[in-house]
């Protein structure tokens, strides 16, 4: 067995992340620029390092997770989403239950609550957010970014729903209330049912082919029929029909 094999073996044993599920070239590439970088000679004596430093963990956990979010990401996406996908699930059902999945610093959580805000004010909707690094996610909590976060959002929106302190955006409080935020290893955990959207955008590409079948299969058994998975802009799903699903236009597919 490859040093490459065992510390994915050990990490799988040991933190329970199944690191044979991303794509192995992308992974070994961007794992051996990190050993460099940090200065470890082998995969061994980095996992010694991994397993003895719980920083060193989450760190590690953040550079692989790769948490490059900024809000309204793919501005036509969520132009599409906000005029056609969220209206038609809104004209079914007026409590919608939604899950931003690897919602990384919270920005896509958060946009589709400032979209359901415009669209259906005073409603009170569903929204899970997860993600498998705790410290991103304590990040979203806090609700603070930098300037190229929010360069997609609207100046009236930002008027509205940020408070601007030391070149720093804050969400309002009206928005933070409505997400609700925990650790979700897509891998590893289960999946709760009853979805009418699913948001998990720029994640599974790090997958192998087998790891993203089996995440969207399970995508397709959270949601409800008619409900929507909403992925990507560099992302496509080639066999949608065999996971139950109909492609409505690039980037949204539907549960039949």
């Amino acid at each position: 067995m490859t040093d490459f094999n065992r510390f994915k073996d050990r990490v799988y044993q040991t933190f329970g992340l199944d690191l044979n599920s991303y794509k192995e070239n992308q992974l070994k590439r961007r794992l051996d620029n990190l050993l460099t970088r940090k200065q470890y000679a082998d995969y061994q004596s980095f996992f010694n390092y991994l397993n003895s430093n719980r920083n060193a963990w989450h760190e590690f956990l953040d550079y692989l997770t790769i948490n490059v979010s900024e809000f309204f990401r793919d501005v036509k996406m969520f132009q599409s989403l906000e005029a056609k996908v969220l209206p038609e699930l809104l004209q079914k059902k007026s409590h919608l239950k939604i899950w931003s999945a690897a919602c990384s610093n919270g920005c896509e959580p958060y946009s589709l609550a400032i979209i359901l805000e415009e669209i259906s004010p005073g409603k009170r909707h569903q929204i899970d957010a997860t993600d498998l690094d705790k410290t991103i996610l304590q990040a979203a909590v806090a609700g603070i970014y930098g300037p190229d976060a929010v360069r997609n959002v609207p100046k009236d929106r930002l008027n509205k729903y940020f408070k601007q302190e030391q070149g720093k955006y804050h969400i309002a409080n009206q928005i933070k209330t409505k997400v609700s935020f925990k650790q979700h290893n897509l891998l590893a955990d289960n999946y709760l049912k009853g979805y009418d959207l699913i948001a998990c955008r720029n994640v599974t590409i790090y997958f192998t082919r087998e790891a993203q079948d089996k995440v969207n299969l399970r995508f397709s058994q959270s949601l409800n029929p008619g409900g929507y998975l909403f992925i990507g802009g560099s992302e496509t799903i080639f066999n949608y029909v065999e996971l139950g699903f109909e492609k409505v236009s690039p980037c949204f597919y539907r549960k039949k």
